[in-house]
């Protein structure tokens, strides 16, 4: 048995972690814009990486370290994402490492903003040769690591074990667009004090990320930098494996929900849950291709119950339907059910009302197996075209 419980704070109350965030002139106006994660013990280390081709340069360098290794730093920039900038990128961050003065063991580097640009070196190696490696100030980083974000994105539990010993997890996250993932997206570190074994990391990891990172979409793009890196410094000497799997999800599924409804401009956050499909895999592809698609996103910004873009994006999709059997569902509230419409003006309004809320299901029961799967997605407005239009000023 086990208990776990959300608490208030950053990352940096688990214990040997340390982190902050400054302005190195990256962002205009003085804004932070170059953050760090710092324990005072090795780290184990696990991440999962975008699927995009083009890497950028800092998942590349850190898949040149030997397998298994350690580390004890994470050097964070936002404004710039060191991305299609070749061998020269990967250069840039060994000459940033080389640059600071403080003993380090397998720095890590990660980015995020434009992409073709390469990294300001100078203004970021002064800027992190002014950090102070025993500040503890998670809010500062969680600001650092900001773009297009509207607000930081952090979670935090303690499992307490039923031997009486407990640890704590922690995360910061940061992503509002070009969300769409393939093994992770945006970028989140998340850090720990439990003992977790190095074998345990990436699995869970994996199978964790199924249902939280890899289920929502906001724009249907993916970015090149999308990184989830664990670290574990073991100071708690405490662990048990599906504890930690379930404080893993938990705090995994919170960022996962930030972001999605974080979407640039978005105003709703809905999850898409396809039941009965013939298999989960069949579920996956119709919910995905709902979260995904932009007719029925516009849909939602308008606060239109179209029940009709619904269908048509499952059938789209091309997995196992039958109109005759499908149901579909504004949270509890029915508009089509197996052939039939029910979508009176007494309904359209019921249905309409749902939809005037920030959060919702759309449930869409396919009758055709045992299938189920839970994809997130938000709405898509004016304001995520202004945003991207002018994403490079």
């Amino acid at each position: 048995m086990f208990t776990i419980l959300p608490i208030k704070g950053y990352l940096d109350k688990i214990d040997g972690f340390f982190c902050d965030g400054i302005s190195a002139g990256l962002k205009p106006n003085g804004k932070l814009d170059l953050g760090f994660i710092y324990s005072d013990t090795l780290c184990e280390t696990e991440a999962i990486f975008t699927l995009n081709k083009f890497q950028a340069a800092p998942l590349k360098h850190y898949q040149r370290y030997e397998k298994g290794f350690k580390t004890n730093f994470v050097l964070i920039n936002s404004k710039n994402a060191n991305a299609l900038t070749g061998e020269k990128g990967i250069e840039d961050i060994n000459t940033i490492f080389s640059s600071l003065n403080f003993d380090l063991t397998n720095p890590l580097m990660s980015s995020t903003g434009v992409i073709g640009n390469p990294l300001p070196v100078e203004k970021i190696v002064a800027g992190a040769n002014s950090f102070d490696l025993s500040s503890k100030n998670g809010e500062n980083l969680s600001q650092a690591i900001m773009t297009t974000d509207a607000y930081s994105k952090t979670s935090l539990y303690e499992v307490k074990l039923e031997d009486g010993s407990s640890f704590k997890i922690g995360s910061v996250a940061k992503g509002a667009g070009m969300i769409n993932p393939n093994l992770a997206t945006m970028l989140c570190f998340i850090c720990t004090d439990a003992a977790v074994p190095k074998e345990d990391m990436r699995e869970l990891l994996e199978q964790n990320s199924h249902t939280t990172f890899n289920a929502i979409s906001v724009d249907g793009d993916t970015s090149t930098n999308d990184t989830v890196l664990l670290l574990a410094n073991k100071k708690s000497n405490a662990y048990d494996k599906e504890a930690f799997k379930e404080a893993l999800r938990l705090v995994m599924h919170d960022m996962a929900m930030l972001i999605v409804a974080d979407g640039e401009g978005a105003k709703k956050a809905v999850a898409f849950e396809v039941i009965n499909a013939a298999d989960d895999k069949e579920a996956e592809i119709a919910a995905k291709a709902l979260s995904n698609s932009l007719l029925v996103k516009t849909a939602l910004f308008g606060e239109d119950p179209n029940f009709g873009r619904i269908a048509s994006t499952i059938g789209a999709s091309r997995v196992t339907c039958d109109e005759t059997k499908l149901v579909i569902s504004y949270n509890d509230v029915v508009v089509f059910n197996k052939g039939e419409i029910y979508f009176d003006a007494a309904q359209e309004e019921k249905a309409a009302k749902v939809l005037k809320n920030d959060k919702y299901k759309v449930i869409c029961d396919l009758g055709a197996g045992e299938g189920k799967f839970t994809a997130y997605g938000c709405d898509l407005g004016y304001k995520y075209v202004e945003i991207n239009a002018d994403y490079r000023t």
